[in-house]
């Protein structure tokens, strides 16, 4: 088994097993939840197919299978399914759990902006940077438009990708070189900052939560047409 497959599947079983848990009954929001996610997929490895034939990153032959789609391993694929199902898990257990606790909308309002302030300066300064520009351009969007639409969303994300940053840190970690000889996934720092958490691209932190950010949305959408029926 290649170490990209094995980190999918490691990632994507705890959470799966414990979607039939009979208190939280995760497994019953399937039939909105894998929507979401595979709305979501398709956006991701699209850009992801795009970046990889520019060199923006690609994939070390000696941690995946060789099976390769679109010039994409079998293994990135799966990761756009098995890393946000854990994920979101992760989001639903917390909500579920401690129902209470969330965010004001006063607080959520500062961060939000306080994101902005720091993120587009950034985005201004760095458009000849692919990964950097078209990243943090896409995390402007997908935020601001959670924060006018579907704002009760980000006051329990903002807290839940803080949980969720810590499984994410040890696999990108690995993805990225870090416990291994040679990353899985090579970046060309051309097209980043060059700044990095360990061996993860600070880019990817963005990334990860716009993500997510896209399926939870398309999630309370999927609810909300749902409830109207």
């Amino acid at each position: 088994m290649s170490l990209y497959l094995f980190l999918n599947i490691a990632s994507f079983l705890i959470p799966f097993l414990y979607s039939f848990e009979k208190r939280m009954q995760y497994s019953k929001r399937w039939k909105v939840i894998f929507p979401s996610l595979i709305i979501t997929a398709l956006f991701f490895i699209i850009w992801d197919i795009i970046f990889t034939k520019m060199g923006v990153w690609s994939f070390n032959p000696r941690y995946h299978s060789g099976i390769e789609f679109f010039g994409l391993p079998i293994e990135e694929w799966l990761f756009f399914i098995c890393i946000p199902y854990a994920s979101i898990f992760i989001h639903f257990s917390f909500q579920y759990f401690l129902p209470n606790v969330a965010l004001s909308d006063v607080a959520v309002k500062n961060i939000y902006y306080v994101l902005l302030m720091i993120t587009v300066p950034i985005i201004v300064f760095n458009y000849d940077k692919w990964y950097t520009f078209i990243n943090l351009g896409l995390f402007v969007i997908v935020i601001t438009f959670a924060f006018f639409k579907v704002k009760q969303v980000l006051n329990t994300y903002f807290l839940t990708f803080l949980i969720i940053l810590i499984p994410f840190l040890i696999v990108n970690g690995i993805l990225t070189g870090s416990f291994i000889e040679e990353p899985v996934v090579f970046y060309n720092d051309n097209e980043n900052l060059g700044i990095r958490l360990g061996t993860i691209p600070i880019e990817d932190v963005a990334y990860a939560f716009t993500m997510l950010l896209m399926s939870l949305i398309l999630i309370k959408i999927i609810d909300r047409k749902n409830e109207s029926i």
